[in-house]
């Protein structure tokens, strides 16, 4: 019954294993048993004498997965980064670089809309508010396909096309696991070798095939839009606030009606925006979409936020406010244009309730300013709807000056005066508090510090309740746009030796004395201008009574010259200036300061010189420009000299 195997081994055997082993040795793991034979015997299966050493295995398997990363790498470079869709779907081949600059197209297109992002990464952050800079390319596919390309241009450009994008939200990449979804949809896209198709097949029946397969893609399209369209009905829940198609007076054509309805609930537009790419929706219509569904068009799927929308042109809503609507109330009849219609309604209301409120028993009603702000919110809200219609229809909008100028008739009709003027002074931009500039010139008559100022500036507000006097920063604001180096200006033709940058505040008076003076030790602080900026900075300052010289001469007030400008220069004393505390540096106690006055501009009109401006008072301080500010000895001739030859020069 049982067949015993001799193990000693013949010569021919032997030499035929070694043969065997010296032409190729496969690995342990891939040969789990040997197919023995011997001459004349049946072939008996039998298990190796050696296992595999645990450390090949791991290697084995450390290969494997490599193998398998590489493969899903290969799979991610098949599909679009942004909106996931296969490459294979365009026809074209068309793809993007996700990181990199931006083609030679879109540059020239950000160039024109004056946008000032050159990278894919900013645009596509900007775009679809997806960061791809932290991308790793194990995870995350290197390009994008033309659709969401053409949905960067869309975004940019004013075209008319529609651009359809996929997905309601971002993709989501993931790492590879056994269970991947790129791979398998990889695996499951190749499919059996099959015969190739009859060459003599009718193309009648293959015409019908394809009809056939047409008509039910439509039909799919077709039950998808109805049944998001039934979603954002029941999303946006506004049959009762907005008035529907069917209460129009007039039978208008399909297409007309459809323009003046919004693609959402199919009403009538009520408070109408129109979205970036040019379709229009109600506004609550469209904010609630646009927070449940996502952040794009509920029409073609592009991509829109809140802050994309904006009104319809004035023609439009003007057509859209003379339609004539009937009114929906029991026993009326009448018909009233959409413009009219929320006035129209109120007066229903005023005439079913009545305007004392009636308390019936529990909690007493409490007095409007003794509520909190929210529960005065909730209170006022009809009234505030009323006064913002009325805004929107009379005033365009302004429902703070209509407030404002309700406020001020309640004063005025209880005799409160004074209180009147004062809202009125304010709604006139005149109010009680004072402006920056007059603050400034206040602390400086007045020899205030910064400090001192600002804590007068919050005593009289602590103690006022009011803002007179304007805090310190806005002081500094109106001391940059006093100062010279604030406004650009041109020389024509240039300024020798002067640069041409304009934007030059205050300069150290002492600066280069260094390489200039080596014995002269200079102790002593220094502040000046440029003299071409403080000169234009002055001239800025006259300007009105520039103008108003040239027509009192009938002059045009658009020559441009040439003028001619006669300036004073004076460097004089100003005493003791000296630190009576404190332990600052070591310099003179004098000060002296250097300043010019514009006594006379003249215009060169025809053959002769016009004068335009002539200074009635040039010995005053107040018509003196400063220049320059040092502390030095009036009588000290060498540092004078060192520090106003930049000046002079």
């Amino acid at each position: 019954m049982f067949r015993v195997r001799s193990l000693e081994k013949t010569t021919e055997e032997t030499q035929k294993e070694k043969k065997d082993s010296s032409e190729e040795k496969p690995p342990l793991e891939q040969s789990p048993a040997v197919l023995d034979k011997s001459g004349g015997q049946k072939p008996v299966l039998t298990q190796p004498a050696l296992k595999g050493h645990p450390k090949f295995s791991k290697k084995f398997h450390d290969g494997g997965k490599a193998r398998d990363k590489a493969i899903h790498q290969a799979n991610l470079r098949h599909f679009c980064r942004i909106c996931g869709n296969s490459f294979k779907t365009d026809e074209h081949n068309r793809r993007y670089p996700v990181h990199g600059p931006v083609d030679a197209k879109t540059q020239i297109l950000l160039r024109k809309k004056e946008k000032r992002v050159t990278s894919w990464p900013d645009l596509i952050a900007r775009v679809f508010r997806i960061d791809v800079k932290a991308d790793v390319d194990a995870i995350h596919p290197t390009e994008f396909c033309h659709n969401c390309w053409n949905i960067m241009h869309r975004k940019f450009s004013s075209a008319p096309c529609e651009v359809y994008f996929p997905r309601n939200a971002t993709m989501e990449w993931h790492p590879h696991t056994p269970s991947c979804d790129i791979c398998h949809s990889a695996r499951r896209g190749l499919k059996r070798k099959r015969h190739q198709p009859n060459v003599q097949l009718s193309k009648k029946l293959k015409t019908v095939f394809d009809q056939a397969r047409q008509a039910r893609q439509r039909k799919r399209r077709a039950q998808a839009r109805i049944s998001s369209k039934e979603v954002m009905k029941k999303i946006t829940n506004c049959s009762k606030i907005h008035l529907g198609t069917n209460l129009l007076a007039v039978d208008f054509p399909a297409h007309f009606v459809k323009s003046i309805s919004c693609q959402i609930c199919e009403h009538i537009l009520a408070d109408p925006v129109e979205t970036s790419c040019k379709h229009v929706f109600c506004r609550i219509c469209i904010l609630r979409c646009l927070k449940v569904m996502g952040s794009y068009c509920p029409s073609c799927r592009y991509p829109c936020f809140p802050t994309d929308l904006e009104s319809p042109v004035k023609s439009f809503l003007s057509i859209l406010n003379s339609l004539v609507v009937k009114c929906p109330a029991k026993e009326c009849n009448e018909e009233v244009s959409l413009e009219k219609y929320n006035h129209h309604v109120s007066s229903h209301k005023e005439s079913k309730e009545t305007f004392v409120h009636i308390n019936k028993g529990g909690r007493p009603r409490q007095h409007l300013l003794s509520l909190t702000r929210r529960a005065q919110k909730h209170r006022l809200r009809e009234l505030k709807m009323q006064v913002k219609a009325f805004a929107d229809k009379e005033e365009g909008g302004d429902v703070k000056s209509v407030c404002l100028t309700l406020f001020l008739l309640a004063l005025r009709a209880r005799n409160e005066h004074r209180q009147a003027n004062e809202l009125e002074a304010i709604m006139q931009g005149r109010g009680s508090d004072l402006q920056p500039a007059v603050c400034l010139a206040i602390r400086v008559n007045t020899f205030l510090s910064c400090s001192q100022y600002h804590k007068m500036y919050r005593t009289v507000k602590a103690i006022t309740g009011r803002q007179i006097f304007q805090p310190l920063h806005a002081l500094r604001n109106a001391e940059k746009i006093l100062l010279p180096g604030y406004h650009p200006f041109e020389w024509q033709p240039p300024l020798k030796n002067v640069s041409s940058n304009t934007d030059i505040g205050i300069i150290d008076g002492l600066s280069g004395l260094s390489s200039s003076v080596d014995d002269y030790p200079v102790d002593t602080i220094a502040k000046r201008f440029r003299y071409d900026a403080a000169l234009v900075s002055a001239l800025k300052d006259m300007e009105e009574d520039i103008l108003e010289g040239m027509r009192s001469q009938d002059l045009d007030d658009y020559l441009n010259g040439p003028f001619t400008v006669v300036v004073k220069e004076s460097c004089d004393g100003m005493g003791d200036v000296s630190e009576k505390h404190g332990s600052g540096p070591a310099v003179p106690e004098k000060a002296v300061r250097f300043s010019f006055t514009i006594m006379k501009i003249t215009i060169a009109h025809g053959s002769q010189n016009v004068k335009v401006f002539e200074e009635s008072k040039p010995n005053s301080e107040l018509c003196c420009k400063p220049l320059c500010l040092m502390l030095a000895d009036e009588s000290d001739h060498e540092t004078l000299t060192a520090i106003l030859s930049p000046l002079i020069a």
